[in-house]
């Protein structure tokens, strides 16, 4: 397995030094930034955002037509986590860890500390995702959600993500700008607290030094609640935090306007940091951990409601005085749904843990339904901004190759989101009110079989819902590619509608008469 990973490894990078993105370029050598890993980033997070969807459009495809489970390699209980770390660790890490090399040298005025550490952060970060994920396939994981790889895994991405600390913070401690901005509390925020939760989720006994499988040091309720403690905190600091710090940065970037509040982001980021360490009880509720502690999880994840809302109001806030570029501008569009998803999911979360509504959405494609709101809403779209952002500057284009294929890309997008969470939303519904109907003798009224029968047609629009999103990625990376190579197109400007500035502006009240 580990040859095999190597192997895959290697093949990566002898590829990638073939089209020359590994050589530093002239460019390269006159900046005061070092942008080369950046580039690479940019392409090998399109590539694992690619994999991860296709992976994810086969295993919806499994639960619509089961036949598709081929055994054993590529059944749905091998290649799920496939699917959620690709996306997860793969598109999401690589896109974070490429993104703050970017941002804190250009708010910290410095060059990359540590050039040959930050190497070893990037290219161990990929080897770390080739590990796992030859070992999903081969059926070793430790069957803990979003943290199956076995304990050599894990020991390697710990020395990864030591190593990504001390680069990060050595480029602040050497920086010429005096101020820590915003995005760099956010990014911290992000490492320093995935590395406790990796470390302590993980802790485990390996039966053999030679072998793969070991057994975690807890048990029980303590092993759950361990685990949830992990496991809404990787949401929490790796697709909450590090996707604000992207979002205070680029947002203001994109649309050449100071972040509303600077305020405002200091009193979000350190309510956001207390409160959302506490909530992990409540993906066990109605299960044997103490009621106090799932009630405890409960009031964290309501309270937590307003200040996501307060980060969101703030990014949306940014524009004002430039609302006239979400007509005429595709990454500010993006950017702006994405803030939307954020809201519309960090409401939904809080609501979802009510007690009495849980009861209702637990163990249901509700959930899923929530997640993906979020997972291809907030995080796909802001990360597809941020790409589009990059790459011009990155490879010294005048733009994007094309400005209607990113608008394409988002409408499709959108379009796939909205397919896909509202079939899982109502499915969900759907499996809750079927499991606790109770006929006149007292007994369920539907079989698990009918059940899982009534779901097949939601199964399916959320396979169509899957591949219209995936769609989108591909004239995406089309897009990179085209705009990599230097194309432009030659294309009607996006708006044709004459534009006022004044009207961007809030306008006095009306004097009484």
């Amino acid at each position: 397995m580990l040859l095999l990973a190597g192997g895959a490894f290697l093949a990566t990078a002898v590829s990638a030094n073939k089209v020359g993105i590994l050589q530093p370029s002239k460019r390269d050598l006159e900046s005061r930034y070092d942008d080369q890993l950046i580039r690479f980033g940019v392409v090998l997070t399109s590539f694992w955002g690619i994999v991860g969807f296709l992976v994810g459009i086969l295993i919806a495809a499994q639960l619509a037509f089961p036949i598709l489970n081929l055994e054993p390699y590529l059944n749905f209980g091998r290649i799920r986590p496939l699917h959620t770390s690709a996306v997860i660790f793969a598109f999401g890490g690589t896109a974070l860890i490429t993104t703050s090399f970017y941002v804190v040298q250009r708010t910290c005025r410095a060059r990359l500390a540590l050039p040959g550490l930050a190497r070893f952060v990037f290219w161990g970060y990929q080897m770390f995702i080739l590990l796992a994920a030859t070992g999903y396939v081969l059926g070793v994981t430790s069957s803990k959600e979003y943290a199956e790889p076995e304990w050599y895994v894990d020991l390697w991405l710990t020395a990864v993500w030591v190593a990504y600390l001390a680069v990060f913070m050595a480029t602040i401690v050497k920086r010429s700008e005096p101020h820590i901005y915003v995005a760099n509390w956010f990014f911290l925020a992000f490492i320093i607290t995935v590395a406790m939760l990796h470390v302590v989720n993980n802790l485990a006994v390996p039966v053999s030094l030679l072998g793969t499988k070991s057994y975690t040091l807890f048990g029980g309720v303590q092993d759950a609640l361990t685990q949830w403690w992990y496991g809404h905190n990787a949401v929490g600091f790796f697709l909450t935090a590090g996707f604000l710090a992207m979002m205070y940065y680029f947002v203001p970037k994109q649309a050449e306007r100071p972040v509303y509040s600077y305020r405002l982001s200091i009193v979000h980021f350190w309510s956001l940091i207390f409160l959302y360490i506490w909530a992990g009880p409540h993906h066990l509720h109605y299960t044997a951990l103490p009621d106090w502690a799932q009630t405890l999880g409960m009031v964290f994840s309501i309270m937590l409601w307003m200040p996501s809302w307060g980060g969101m109001i703030n990014g949306l806030m940014t524009l004002n005085g430039a609302w006239d570029k979400i007509r005429t501008d595709p990454i500010i569009r993006m950017m702006v749904a994405a803030l939307a998803f954020y809201g519309m999911s960090t409401f939904e979360g809080p609501m979802l843990s009510i007690k009495a509504v849980n009861s209702l959405s637990h163990y249901t494609e509700w959930t899923i339904g929530h997640v993906h709101s979020g997972a291809l809403g907030w995080n796909g779209l802001i990360t597809f901004a941020c790409l589009y952002y990059l790459v011009p500057r990155l490879w010294g284009r005048e733009r994007m190759y094309s400005l209607r294929m990113i608008n394409w890309h988002f409408w499709l997008a959108i379009l796939g989101i909205a397919i896909y969470a509202a079939s899982m939303w109502v499915a969900g519904i759907t499996q809750g009110l079927m499991w606790r109907e109770y006929g006149e003798d007292g007994y369920l009224v539907w079989s698990f079989a009918d059940v899982v029968a009534a779901m097949n047609p939601y199964y399916i629009m959320r396979l169509v819902g899957g591949l219209i999103y995936f769609a989108g990625a591909l004239i995406m990376a089309f897009n990179i590619v085209m705009t990599i190579k230097g194309k432009l197109r030659d294309e009607q400007a996006m708006t044709n509608t004459p534009h006022d500035p004044q009207l961007d502006r809030p306008q006095p009240a009306a004097n009484p008469a």
